[in-house]
């Protein structure tokens, strides 16, 4: 008996104070017209990992992008076909490095396109299901995890931070509160450089010392 069997890819970025998510127009059906994550079947004799990065390039043009398995989805309605397995992966990119590189290779799309989490369209299949699941790792692991800082570009401002943290745990934090808790775990390096090309007053950069939170994190 034959399997079906797919592949989603929850894709996120930063980028405008919001936390945006990668979706794509389908040109097929079943849900022709609608915005999806981006996925397909995978091939006869692939390898799961082999399936993840060509779907992945095929729909979004990324590729050479570190993709974590999310779960498992085998929802009897899912798929209008029946009930289709898909396995979702996630990942995190600076917007900076891809914002020129996104562009789908196969005609399966029209177009992939960046939208923030709180303005998302109707999903396609049970992909809005699959997105709130992942926003929920996203949470979860918030205090113990480097996604934060893989959000944000290399340098960046306590506003940017505090505006990251605010998009993944849907609430705005107070910010003397924020800054007093991020100050006292030690471990954003201070530099001697502040804001360039903005019309308001220039704050204060920073960098994420991986080594002094990693150090942290081994003895909770």
């Amino acid at each position: 008996m034959q399997t079906h069997f797919t592949i989603d890819c929850v894709i996120y970025s930063f980028n405008e104070g919001k936390l945006q998510l990668l979706l794509t127009e389908r040109s097929v059906y079943p849900y022709k017209d609608w915005w999806a994550l981006p996925g397909f079947f995978a091939q006869k004799d692939e390898e799961m990992e082999d399936a993840v990065k060509r779907i992945l390039y095929e729909h979004t043009g990324l590729k050479d992008i570190f993709m974590e398995q999310l779960g498992a989805f085998a929802g009897l309605k899912r798929h209008p076909e029946g009930r289709v397995l898909t396995v979702a992966f996630s990942t995190i990119v600076k917007y900076e490095d891809v914002k020129y590189k996104i562009k789908p290779m196969t005609s399966y799309m029209r177009q992939a396109k960046w939208f923030a989490i709180d303005q998302l369209p109707d999903l396609a299949f049970d992909h809005a299901q699959i997105v709130q699941q992942s926003l929920q790792k996203l949470k979860h692991t918030i205090n113990y995890s480097t996604a934060v800082y893989e959000l944000l570009p290399e340098k960046f401002t306590l506003t940017q931070l505090q505006q990251v943290y605010e998009a993944i745990l849907g609430k705005t934090l107070d910010k003397r509160n924020f800054r007093k808790k991020i100050s006292n775990a030690g471990f954003l390096k201070e530099l001697p450089e502040v804001q360039k090309g903005v019309s308001y007053r220039a704050a204060r950069l920073y960098k994420f010392d991986k080594r002094k939170f990693q150090k942290q994190i081994s003895v909770m």
